[in-house]
């Protein structure tokens, strides 16, 4: 047998000693066990890193997520005090690019505090290093611990990393999915003795009717209830990017990445970012059951070009080289286009905001389209 990663290990001893684990379980030690985790001690992104985030492609992407900032500070009635928001900050380039673009509203940037939440010590060094210079910048834990006000929220690539349960469906019922040893003591999928009473009550329409061996998989609510809470209470709005489906369907998306390949996520635990698909109608469900309103989902490619992405890009590739405006047109392409290794049509972009904000930037057109492909 090849040498096991130190995560395997304690993994293979924790189910030896008291059996099959489930599959949250087991995302939740490869992200966050306190020694071994991979978001707690590594930099995964960039060309050296696993995977590349859209902020890492252009400096474009951060730069009109601060004019949508700005643009709900002047639809919440331009409050004195604006909190800045991150969720998973990466190295700090989103926001860098965001406060870069906000300085051209004096009124609003001297208004705001900066606000990250961030576990991951080696990513802080690295945000604070970005965001040098920076003021009334802070770091913390939960965004619970952000304190209270006006905020704009921003969550790109984050609720993909969020433990997802999985329930498989046999002839007697939806039973657990689970992680267990086989005999050679190789880390396997498998699915509980006995089915979670009464499951089937709690599927969307879509699942009940699925076959056997059909996987469900769903995330706890807790996060974005509290993200629609905050906004709710205390104004503001949230914005989520990432990539996964409409409406909520069966399916496993369970992965991992590696290298900037997809990987066995059984396979050397700790040592690649493991992640699942974002259920969009789950989240605008659960955010809509708190009092929040929300604006779409639509593909990040149509959010950006509403925003005037492509406008933008002329206007930088007119200032510099043809072989710098030639990375700016491919930049362009990646973070739009829905082609083989575009972004524009897996990622998607919901907002969040308080109840009486009806109209957002590069989203309200679309709620009505985004409501008939779920249903």
């Amino acid at each position: 047998m090849t040498e096991l990663s130190p995560l395997q290990s304690e993994i293979r001893k924790l189910i030896q000693s008291s059996g099959p684990m489930p599959v949250w379980r087991y995302m939740e030690l490869c992200l966050m066990h306190p020694e071994h985790g991979y978001y707690v001690s590594r930099d995964p992104l960039g060309r050296e890193g696993d995977f590349t985030t859209a902020p890492e492609v252009s400096q474009m992407f951060g730069e009109l997520l601060g004019l949508w900032a700005a643009s709900v500070w002047r639809a919440i009635g331009s409050p004195p005090a604006l909190r800045l928001v991150e969720l998973g900050p990466g190295r700090g380039t989103m926001m860098a690019d965001a406060l870069r673009a906000l300085r051209v509203l004096p009124p609003l940037y001297q208004s705001l505090s900066t606000h990250l939440v961030e576990i991951n010590p080696v990513l802080r060094e690295k945000q604070s290093a970005t965001l040098s210079g920076v003021r009334n910048l802070s770091w913390h834990d939960s965004i619970d611990d952000v304190p209270e006000g006006p905020a704009v929220i921003f969550a790109n690539e984050y609720f993909d990393v969020l433990p997802i349960h999985q329930v498989v469906k046999r002839e007697t019922g939806w039973h657990e999915r689970v992680i267990k040893l086989d005999d050679g003591g190789k880390l396997v999928f498998a699915a509980a003795d006995e089915p979670t009473p009464r499951f089937e009550v709690l599927l969307p329409p879509l699942v009940r009717a699925a076959p056997v061996g059909a996987v469900f998989e769903w995330r706890p609510d807790a996060e974005i209830m509290k993200i629609a809470k905050r906004v709710r209470e205390q104004d503001g709005a949230a914005l989520i990017i990432d990539y996964g489906h409409l409406r909520s369907d069966a399916g496993d998306t369970f992965q991992a990445i590696a290298r900037h390949s997809f990987a066995d996520p059984l396979k050397n635990p700790g040592q690649a970012d493991v992640t699942a698909h974002v259920d969009f109608q789950a989240l605008v469900r659960a955010a809509e059951d708190m009092g929040a309103r929300t604006h779409g989902p639509v593909t990040q490619g149509e959010f950006l070009k509403r925003l005037g992405i492509e406008t933008r890009a002329l206007t930088l590739m007119g200032k510099t080289t043809p072989e710098v405006s030639a990375d700016i047109s491919n930049a362009l392409k990646r973070l739009t286009d829905s082609g083989r290794g575009g972004m524009g049509s897996m990622f998607k972009v919901l907002a969040i905001t308080e109840p009486h904000l009806t109209s957002v930037a590069g989203l309200s057109d679309e709620q009505e389209a985004a409501d008939e492909e779920a249903s």
